[in-house]
Parts: C-alpha cells; structure tokens; sequence
C-alpha cells in the first residue's frame, strides 16, 4: 500500500495550505485586515487560516477566492483551469464597486479607463 499511497506529513499539507492563501493573498496586493474587511470577517479569523493551515468554512471559499482574483479550486490548490479570474484585490473591490453603479455612470468610467489607459501606453512608448 505504500508505494500507492506515499507517505504524506499532515504538517507538509498544512503548511502548504497556509503559504498557499498567504501567496494569493500577498500576490493580490492586499492585507490580511483588508482581505478580512472584503469578506466581512475578523482579520484574526484570516491570520488563524494562514498560520494554521485550516481551510476557511465553505461559505466563505467564494468570496474569498472573489477577492483574490482567483477561483475556488485555485484557492484550494487545485490545478487550475483555462478561465480567467476576475481582478483581485483593490481593483477587484473597484471593479465590484463599478458593477452596483447605473449604467450611465459604468460607461462614464470605462470611457474615462480607455483615456488613461491610452494616455500611460502613450507615455511609456515616448520614454522608451
């Protein structure tokens, strides 16, 4: 049975498991109080997971992985999929903000993102 099932340390998995929403957390830009306050939870619930180990209950794996930029099975470290995550972090919490605003004004700040978009591509092109 050993060699079908190699011998894994159940402190190995958890630490795995801490550095792996400590990496996406960190990878997003965000802290852990931030991460918390996106999830409306206690920044000391988001420590306990990353130092711990333990994985966060199941209602809160989706909006989690929402405010990391990533999906569930990436944030439980499985492979990832083809699709492409949402932004995380403080422009994924824009861009969820952008979303409950009328639609007149979500055209008024993608054009607005258009223009600056251009204007920094214009810029980095004249500085290189």
């Amino acid at each position: 049975m050993q060699a079908v099932f190699p011998e894994v340390s159940y402190d190995d998995a958890m630490a795995k498991a801490a550095s792996r929403l400590r990496q996406l957390r960190e990878r997003a830009g965000i802290s852990q109080r931030e991460l918390a306050r996106l999830i409306e939870q206690d920044s000391s619930n988001v420590s306990f997971w990353e130092r711990s180990g333990k994985v966060p209950r199941s209602d809160l794996l989706v909006p989690i992985a929402k405010a990391l930029g990533v999906t569930v099975p990436d944030l439980l470290g499985e492979p990832s999929s083809s699709r492409i995550a949402a932004p995380g972090g403080k422009l994924g919490s824009a861009f969820q903000q952008a979303l409950r605003l009328p639609r007149r004004q979500q055209e008024k700040l993608a054009e607005f993102v258009r223009v600056f978009i251009a204007q920094n591509a214009n810029d980095t092109s004249k500085a290189a």
